[in-house]
């Protein structure tokens, strides 16, 4: 043959109907072994290659997921925050193995989601990242549920049961953090982070370090807490108002290691000395955090198994599968930044 083959011709060749030949080629049961084994061999033979878009188009399913980012307006839209990066990876991957294609966009502007992605078929599912202002996008999510959209978020447990979110144990990571922080001899520690319901992510680290402070019996000093979003700039305008209110602080928690990273410049800037006078304690462990100057202790997310597990979630809700919330633990990585001696990389 010259031309390219098709289905038809297969057919021909085989003795049997287009929509079996179909079938056959997706290995489906509903042909018999015997047959299937026949009409594959007869596409090899004829280099017969399955024309994705139009299948997707006949099944209406295009095999392709759809990875929302939504960030923190900034000055500079030309950075990524860097966790986001880790992330983005884990779940290209993991999108790769399941046989899926993966469409990444970073969406401020839409109302529509659902009408964006399922509703025009440039999706199957949609998989929401970010540190965003909840409040912003939460008339969108009303919207994809109205919908019926197939969609899952990274992030806290949601309030709406109808909201599937998988995300790192943020109280848990919270708690870890200050606990350390106290065990070695410090208890004055400031927090800097969004600690509203507008932030739920950075909310629960706030309430972890809460609880881990009164669980030694010392309370919350609300003016030890600053709100900072996830850039280095915040946490360094937020360092440098926590320096100017003259309050007693020997230690810092941050809700993101951008957040820190500012904060570690502002303390050196006006000279105060990192661990020495003051400690800090980030939290993502994205890549930068091993060499910032002093290295950076951290609170770790997974991020190759949170891929895995948000890819596997949405794909069980398009394939009408049941799922359910996921927290997946943390752990602290101990570097110089918080003046131990002991770095876990």
């Amino acid at each position: 043959m010259t031309s390219k083959a098709t289905s038809i011709d297969i057919a021909y060749r085989a003795g049997v109907s287009q929509s079996t030949v179909s079938r056959a080629l997706r290995n489906s049961p509903l042909v018999n072994l015997e047959t299937r084994q026949r009409i594959q061999a007869i596409a090899k033979e004829l280099n017969y290659k399955v024309d994705k878009n139009a299948s997707n188009l006949r099944m209406q399913n295009s095999h392709t997921l759809a990875l929302l980012i939504c960030e923190d307006p900034t000055n500079d839209e030309s950075m990524i925050n860097p966790f986001f990066l880790s992330m983005l990876g884990s779940i290209t991957r993991a999108t790769a193995r399941q046989g899926y294609d993966l469409l990444v966009s970073f969406q401020q502007l839409s109302t529509d989601w659902h009408a964006d992605y399922e509703d025009s078929n440039k999706a199957d599912g949609i998989i929401l990242l970010g540190y965003g202002d909840y409040m912003d996008y939460a008339h969108k999510l009303d919207k994809l549920i109205e919908k019926n959209t197939h969609f899952v978020i990274w992030g806290a447990e949601h309030n709406n049961k109808a909201v599937l979110s998988i995300g790192c144990d943020n109280h848990q990571g919270g708690f870890v953090a200050t606990e350390h922080l106290l065990g070695l001899g410090h208890k004055h520690i400031a927090f800097l982070g969004d600690s509203s319901s507008r932030s739920p992510e950075f909310r629960d680290r706030y309430l972890g370090h809460v609880d881990a402070l009164q669980s030694t019996g010392i309370e919350a000093d609300t003016q030890l807490q600053h709100d900072a979003i996830n850039t280095e700039a915040s946490g360094y305008l937020a360092a440098n108002v926590l320096l100017d209110s003259g309050v007693t602080f020997d230690a810092i928690f941050t809700a993101s290691d951008l957040i820190a990273i500012g904060a570690i410049r502002a303390l050196k800037k006006r000279g105060v000395l990192v661990p020495e006078q003051v400690a800090v304690v980030g939290y993502d462990d994205i890549p930068v955090a091993s060499f910032a100057n002093p290295a950076l202790t951290t609170i770790k997310q997974d991020t190759q198994f949170a891929g895995e597990i948000l890819v596997e979630s949405v794909l069980k809700l398009i394939r009408g599968q049941e799922v359910s919330q996921r927290l997946i633990k943390t752990h602290l990585v101990v570097r110089s930044s918080c003046g131990a001696n002991v770095e876990d990389n």
